[in-house]
């Protein structure tokens, strides 16, 4: 039986509420795991949020609640984006989940041999919720040293805790992503780790808190003084999911774990030795981590402390609010604007244009001049093929679109977002050139019947072809076309876009509104 494909996110930090940077990553997941649906093949993606920690702790006193009330609000406005936005997953795990805490403990109780209890003197920061070791800070010196992840100051800490071996398992851990060049991705981030395992790791990760300092969080089941750390507790979650739902055999080991260039570390470094620890083999390793890049604002990263934050709410909801498929203007961009791993500049004007321009001038006018071509010329009945061949002039798009699910495969299989729909719309530009060049209204006008009712079966083809290998990364804009060309159900499989012709019978078009109403320009100054 072939393994189920196994897609995951980061668990979101619930201390506010979501932004563009976490749409990003879900979106991605989201559109990947469809695409392997479309496939025809088993997918499990895996989301949810991450509710523990000083920081969730910090951000409840600030609002006057209790965590668990305060981290429940904000899970809402997670759940209610990923339902504007079409997320379609198939567990949302949360870490206050009695089950999961009791995989934690159980885990924790498996390692209590390798641990080891000792006194930690070094730097703390409380936004990553991460020590520092001076050997770690470098040059930098004096009472005032700054976190080498997020530039803000550490606080001096000196306190008793539990810790994992990490340099002990340095070498392993070479050795693997050596062997692996397609372990972390893209090449960047493969770099970066590279780099990392160059130097001396820490001797031991902490993977506990003390109670004195941090209340909220998993109590350690060998220590009542402790809790456990918000990332240790937190990276659990991809194989405790898996165990507690019975479905270990099924998904395990991971084949992609999307997540944020923030957070390689934590995934390429602790992640592989914490499973390695569990006595995971090489095999049992997750197959694929990529790092996306982050999305800025001029040139400034966007961050919740730096208040520069895209609600994504707010885009799809106000500034697209005249879009009757506002959500998936929202993921075009996201997903077409940057290749996926590099860094993005959003804008409001770059959203419009890429709506004006790409959806508008010429998906959006594709479909309604060949709908309103054919209600025009052929009755409003979809246009039959008159022969199985197809006509010299026709075969240059025929074979481009048919061409078009291979390249989706070569794409995805490198999650090359944008490139994948690069080739769709290349597909688009040529059919709108081949309504200039075939003119079916000089067809119409000379009395060629049966050749504008051929030119117009080719443009319902490629319709046809849109419709279903647009369905990963615009969900209602397929199903639209789709209903709009009296097909009946959902586009049906990739293989089926590799087909011509795929339009057997003469059936009725259904209403066909315009997909991409034109909307003002975003002023500026």
């Amino acid at each position: 039986m072939p393994k189920t494909i196994y897609i995951t996110t980061p668990l979101y930090y619930v201390n506010a509420a979501p932004h563009i940077g976490h749409s990003y990553t879900s979106v991605a997941a989201d559109c990947l795991a469809r695409y392997h649906r479309l496939r025809g093949e088993e997918v499990f993606l895996l989301t949810g949020t991450d509710e523990h920690g000083q920081k969730i702790a910090q951000a409840a006193a600030a609002a006057g609640k209790a965590p668990q009330a305060f981290a429940d609000e904000v899970v809402e406005r997670f759940r209610e984006l990923w339902s504007l936005l079409g997320i379609r997953y198939d567990y949302f795990i949360r870490t206050t989940e009695p089950r999961h805490e009791q995989a934690v403990r159980e885990v924790l109780t498996q390692l209590r041999g390798t641990l080891k209890q000792a006194t930690y003197q070094g730097w703390y920061c409380t936004p990553d919720e991460t020590f520092w070791t001076q050997e770690e800070l470098g040059h930098q010196s004096g009472s005032s040293p700054t976190c080498p992840s997020c530039q803000r100051p550490l606080e001096p800490t000196n306190e008793e805790g539990w810790y994992l071996p990490l340099r002990a398992n340095q070498r392993w851990l070479q050795a693997f992503v050596a062997e692996h060049p397609t372990f972390v991705q893209p090449e960047t981030r493969y770099n970066e780790l590279n780099s990392l395992l160059e130097q001396p790791l820490p001797e031991y990760l902490c993977i506990t808190r003390p109670k004195s300092r941090v209340s909220w969080g998993i109590a350690a089941p060998f220590s009542p003084n402790h809790v456990v750390y918000v990332w240790f507790d937190a990276l659990l979650n991809y194989i405790t999911v898996p165990k507690f739902l019975g479905r270990a055999q099924e998904l395990w080991p991971a084949d992609v774990h999307f997540i944020g260039k923030d957070i390689l570390r934590h995934h390429a470094v602790y992640w592989p030795i914490m499973l390695h620890e569990m006595g995971l083999s090489d095999a049992q390793m997750p197959r694929r981590i990529f790092a996306h890049g982050w999305w800025k604002i001029g040139e400034q990263k966007m961050s919740k402390s730096l208040g520069n934050i895209v609600d994504p709410t707010i885009v799809v909801t106000q500034l697209l609010k005249d879009q009757p498929y506002a959500a998936d203007v929202y993921r075009y961009f996201l997903l077409r604007e940057v290749p996926f791993g590099q860094d993005g500049l959003f804008s409001e004007e770059a959203l419009v244009k890429r709506l004006t321009t790409d959806l508008g001038n010429d998906l959006g006018n594709l479909v309604n001049r060949t709908l309103s071509m054919i209600d025009r010329y052929c009755a409003s009945r979809l246009p039959l093929a008159a022969g199985p061949g197809c006509a010299v002039d026709d075969e240059s798009l025929r074979s481009l679109a048919t061409a078009v699910p291979a390249a989706l495969e070569q794409a995805l299989s490198e999650l090359n977002f944008s490139s994948a729909l690069e080739t769709i719309m290349r597909l688009v530009t040529e059919a709108n050139q081949y309504i200039e060049s075939q003119a079916p209204w000089s067809l119409a006008k000379a009395g060629h019947t049966a050749r504008l009712h051929g030119v117009l079966h080719v443009l319902a083809e490629v319709l046809r072809i849109v419709a279903i290998v647009l369905q990963p990364f615009m969900p209602s804009v397929s199903a639209a076309i789709w209903q709009q060309l009296g097909l009946e159900g959902v586009p049906q499989r990739l293989s089926d876009a590799a087909r011509w012709p795929g339009i057997s019978d003469s059936r009725a078009l259904a209403a066909h509104p315009v997909l991409f109403p034109r909307m003002e320009a975003i002023k500026t100054g």
